[in-house]
């Protein structure tokens, strides 16, 4: 695989670091092939280079005329071409806001494809979904929804059933513990308020099957409904072609109909993509409306979640998503191949992934990224990250402190803490979708079974949304209760109060109860 020729993003002056070649072999590579680099281009390498396979070269070429200087050209060999490394000491705040910038997405020409078919199934119902899923996925529909009362749960092999069983029990228990009692306070003698939890009564989850199918993802959105009381929990998956089961349910991978069984889900929507999202929210002749819809989703479910909460459907959305990211803090005792594993677990969920690596000092940046690219040459989906792995990045820090500012910059989907005492650095992070601290915590545990939800704020949204919870599947509603001595003594502030606004009706609603009138 040929080296590639990358250059700084727009914006970015000399901000990316020399990192020492420790071989002369190495020296002499890149020099006797320096005339194929050039900024701002790409392209193919001479063979010099080629043969620097598996070794991480940066050459920083600065050039200062006046106060301007050049942009720095990377040349980086094998898979890892464009993961830049940057020294965070020697960017201005624009420059760090310019490289926190998530890969962009057109979602203008996704909305000309989203728009026809979320209109197509709020005309047509189920057969436009029938008609879609054969378009898009090649599978011929004869039931588009299925009820699941009364289907029994599909064999499966018992390591396979043991390790769900185990997740299951771990995120039930997890989220179970977030149930909340109700909240009474009496705010003033006689005045009584509360808070009150109620299940949101019809939800949609929705389970990506594309590139990868996840029964995980069923675990953790279906449980929590559950939890919660939802009385309606519609699942929808896209039916693979390549499925031979038998049934009605024959094309829908049998991990996810166990999961979806087993957590409660009482609806299973055999459709994928924009049209699946469609019909959970506007409701089909077979599927139910939804009040809310969760879970993630590539481009076109995402703008088909956007678009439907903004529709006469009303709709509610769990939040806006993005590609999947990790943020690495590493120390130098964080051991190489723990890091690369861990950047890679997320690189290899998609070509618009974007993984992160914040380097404290005396971390060996070359020797992780030859580790990254021996780990993702033995890996069945190296292709999709090495995709990923063109737009990410490196950053050196100097301390924990600037660590951590930059990680809350960012605001990653998944942040991994690989340092000493990663304890401490809790009260420092405050912009995160979910946090793994310390050596033995990868990121795939949460993803997984350790009992967090791995539904998550994507693309910097960490900094004004959630991960999905039990609170997700719930709304609160407040009460109040007065006395009638409570009222004599409230009373006067809120008349007076209506009577300031200008509201006279509602200074009556008290006064004719108390004789003030």
């Amino acid at each position: 695989m040929s080296a590639a020729i990358v250059s700084t993003p727009v914006g970015l002056r000399s901000t990316i670091s020399r990192i020492s070649l420790q071989k002369q072999a190495c020296k002499s590579a890149v020099s006797s092939s320096s005339a194929a680099c050039s900024v701002g281009r790409r392209g193919r390498t001479s063979p010099g280079v080629i043969k620097l396979r598996r070794t991480f070269v940066t050459i920083n070429r600065t050039r200062v005329a006046g106060n301007q200087r050049t942009a720095a050209v990377v040349c980086s060999a094998a898979t890892l071409e464009g993961m830049k490394t940057y020294n965070y000491a020697d960017l201005s705040d624009k420059e760090r806001m310019e490289i926190c910038a998530r890969p962009r997405i057109d979602f203008s020409s996704i909305m000309d494809t989203v728009t026809p078919i979320c209109e197509a199934v709020r005309e047509s119902g189920d057969d436009a979904v029938k008609s879609y899923t054969s378009q898009f996925d090649g599978v011929d529909l004869d039931q588009v929804t299925v009820e699941l009362k009364g289907v029994p749960l599909p064999s499966l092999d018992p390591e396979v059933q043991a390790a769900f069983d185990v997740a299951y029990e771990n995120i039930k228990s997890f989220h179970s513990a977030q149930q909340s009692s109700t909240l009474t306070v009496e705010t003033m003698p006689g005045v009584v308020c509360r808070r009150v939890a109620r299940p949101i009564e019809a939800v949609g989850l929705y389970v990506p099957g594309g590139t990868a199918v996840l029964p995980s993802t069923a675990l953790m959105l279906a449980v929590p409904a559950a939890l919660a009381g939802c009385s309606k929990v519609v699942l929808a998956t896209p039916p693979q072609k390549s499925a031979s089961g038998e049934g009605p349910l024959g094309r829908i991978p049998p991990e996810v109909l166990y999961c979806a069984i087993k957590a409660g889900v009482t609806h299973l929507l055999q459709a994928g993509g924009a049209q699946a999202v469609a019909a959970m929210a506007y409701g089909t002749q077979s599927c139910p409306k939804v009040d809310k819809i969760f879970g993630p989703g590539n481009q076109f479910v995402t703008a088909a979640k956007m678009t439907l909460q903004n529709s006469e459907a009303m709709v509610g959305i769990d939040m806006p998503a993005g590609p999947s990211e990790v943020l690495v803090i590493a120390d130098r005792d964080a051991p190489h191949s723990f890091i690369a594993s861990d950047l890679l677990s997320q690189a290899e969920h998609g070509k618009d992934s974007q993984v992160v690596l914040v380097a404290l000092p005396g971390v060996d940046v070359p020797e992780i990224c030859a580790e990254v690219e021996r780990q993702r040459a033995l890996l069945p989906r190296g292709d999709i990250a090495s995709e990923a792995l063109s737009h990410s990045f490196v950053v050196n820090v100097a301390d924990k402190e600037t660590a951590c500012n930059f990680s809350n910059l960012y605001a990653p989907e998944h942040l991994i803490v690989n340092v000493d005492d990663a304890e401490s650095w809790l009260p420092s992070i405050t912009e995160a979708g979910s946090v793994f601290l310390g050596r033995w915590t990868p990121e795939s545990v949460g993803d997984y079974a350790s009992g967090t939800n791995h539904v998550l704020p994507t693309y910097g949204y960490a900094r004004m949304y959630s991960g999905v919870s039990l609170d997700s599947f719930q709304k609160y509603m407040t009460v109040q209760e007065l006395t009638e001595d409570g009222l004599k003594l409230l009373g006067p502030s809120v008349a007076k109060m209506a009577e300031i606004e200008g509201l006279d009706a509602h200074r009556r609603a008290v006064t004719l109860r108390i004789g003030m009138d």
